[in-house]
């Protein structure tokens, strides 16, 4: 069964690291088995040159991570069913091994409620993995394989026919938790989601907050996200936790002010259709280590 899987790869690209962009196709090119369809959406740029047999989409403008993500899913036929499996990779990262995507068909072979995986990320020179990089509240060790409740938006592997049942990312969020929107209607619809260290990509070590907007956009969409997803009650209970999160970290005054401007904007403005989870989701979220109040 698994070995029948056709495996895709969505690549976004700003055009700016053709280098990086050339040695991951490489890496996806080296693949084990069947060879892994690929296409690099130019994100508001031109794509750079790629090898011969990858397809490529040019955007006339910037429609953030995952509006250029679901135009790649598109590429594959409506709701990517042309395959079986989507990688989504980060267009500066490189998969380290020759195998990922032959584990990815005998992962989604042998375990038919498993929905989503999401990739070990590795620093290429030091092999560190970020805490923030491993999907769960227990991060202390990144070897440790698991269910989980979230995903790395740029290093997972995505059963199309998730996307078909639950849609894909939310392009209105255009930089910041669309992973987890994702993520909490998969779940909601009964798919499971696994952490597999055995499955890397290697990406250099970095701090999110180098994006300029990344204080604005982490607090309206973690609004946009409790209001699109969560039951009545628990929006301003996850809300408030998140708040007093932040404040704990004591982030620099320009940051603040980013990000209490974004946490207005997510109440004030459109979020897209709210489709509150079932409570027995929010009990199968609590369950894998994370009620959605944290």
């Amino acid at each position: 069964m698994s070995t029948s899987m056709k495996v895709g790869a969505v690549i976004i690209t700003m055009g700016n690291r053709p280098d990086e962009l050339r040695a991951l196709l490489d890496s996806v090119a080296k693949q084990d088995g069947d060879p892994v369809e690929v296409v690099v959406v130019g994100n508001g740029s031109p794509v750079p040159d790629v090898p011969a047999g990858v397809r490529t989409v040019e955007l006339a403008e910037n429609l953030g991570i995952p509006g250029g993500r679901n135009v790649g899913i598109e590429a594959f036929g409506p709701g990517g069913t042309e395959v079986d499996v989507l990688l989504f990779l980060d267009d500066d990262g490189l998969l380290a091994n020759h195998d990922t995507a032959e584990l990815c068909r005998q992962a989604f072979g042998a375990d038919p409620e498993l929905g989503i995986i999401s990739f070990r990320i590795a620093d290429p020179e030091t092999g560190v993995t970020q805490r923030r990089h491993v999907p769960r509240l227990r991060a202390s060790d990144p070897m440790r394989n698991s269910r989980v409740t979230t995903f790395l938006g740029g290093a997972n592997a995505v059963r199309t026919k998730v996307l078909a049942q639950v849609g894909g990312l939310p392009d209105e969020f255009f930089y910041a938790h669309e992973e987890t929107d994702l993520a909490w209607r998969a779940l909601d619809a009964g798919w499971m989601i696994d952490y597999r260290s055995d499955m890397v990509l290697y990406h250099p070590t970095t701090a999110p907050s180098r994006h300029a907007i990344y204080h604005r956009m982490v607090a309206r969409n973690r609004v946009w996200l409790a209001r699109r997803n969560l039951p009545a009650p628990l929006v301003p209970i996850y809300l408030g936790v998140w708040m007093l999160l932040t404040l704990a970290r004591r982030p620099s005054r320009p940051a603040l002010r980013a990000w209490f401007g974004g946490f207005k904007e997510g109440w004030t403005s459109p979020c897209g259709p709210r489709r509150p989870m079932k409570w027995r989701t929010v009990w199968r979220l609590t369950r894998l280590g994370r009620p959605p109040v944290i």
